[in-house]
C-alpha cells in the first residue's frame, strides 16, 4: 500500500470534515429530515455540476470542481449516517456527536478503499477525473434503482455500499486535484 496515498487521503478527508463540522455549527444537524432519495439528489445536483463544468470548460458560480467534491464527500457521509439512524434518534445532533459518527463512517469508507487498492493495486490513480463523476452518477442510479426497489437486492450491494464507493471516488477526485491533474488522460 502506498503510504503516500494514506496521507493524501487524510488530508483530503480532514478539509472535508472540517466544513462538515462548521456548517453543524453553522446550522445544526438540519439534514437529519432528508430521506435517502433526498441526499441522492443533492449529490446528483453536485456530480451534474461538475459533469457540465468538464464539458463546458467554464463556470458562473463561485464554488469550483473541487468543493463540488468535498459537497459529495460530505453528503455521501449523511448518506450513511441516516441510514444507521432511525426515526427515533433526535432530529438535533451536538458536534461532538456528528464528529464522531463522521469519523465512524469515513474510518468504513477508508478501510473499504485499503482493502480495494490492495486488490485493483491503485488503478484509481490512472483513471480520468471524469471517470470519477461518471461512477458517482452510476452508483446515484443505481440507489435510485434500489429505493424502487423498496431498498431489496437479488445479488447486489446495497445502498450504504453505493455511498461509500461515491465518498471514495470523490476523495480521488479531490486527490488528483491536489496533485494538479485537472482533465482527463490523454
Amino acid at each position: 500500500m502506498n503510504s503516500t496515498t494514506n496521507q493524501q487521503y487524510d488530508k483530503a478527508v480532514l478539509s472535508c470534515k472540517d466544513i462538515f463540522i462548521k456548517k453543524t455549527i453553522d446550522y445544526g444537524t438540519s439534514w437529519r429530515c432528508l430521506r435517502i432519495i433526498s441526499i441522492t439528489d443533492q449529490i446528483f445536483i453536485k456530480a451534474m455540476r461538475i459533469r457540465t463544468i468538464q464539458e463546458k470548460k467554464a463556470q458562473k458560480v463561485g464554488d469550483d470542481i473541487n468543493a463540488e467534491f468535498k459537497g459529495i464527500v460530505n453528503y455521501g457521509v449523511i448518506g450513511l449516517i441516516q441510514l444507521k439512524l432511525d426515526d427515533t434518534e433526535p432530529q438535533e445532533l451536538n458536534a461532538e456527536t456528528v464528529s464522531a459518527l463522521y469519523d465512524e463512517n469515513i474510518s468504513f469508507a477508508r478501510n473499504t478503499m485499503l482493502d480495494k487498492n490492495h486488490d485493483y493495486g491503485e488503478a484509481w490513480r490512472d483513471m480520468s477525473q471524469e471517470s470519477y463523476v461518471d461512477l458517482i452518477l452510476m452508483k446515484l442510479s443505481r440507489i435510485r434503482q434500489i429505493l424502487t426497489n423498496e431498498g431489496k437486492t437479488i445479488i447486489s450491494e446495497g445502498i450504504d455500499a453505493n455511498f461509500v464507493d461515491i465518498i471514495n471516488y470523490a476523495l480521488f477526485g479531490l486527490i488528483l486535484i491536489d496533485e494538479g491533474k485537472l482533465g482527463h488522460k490523454a
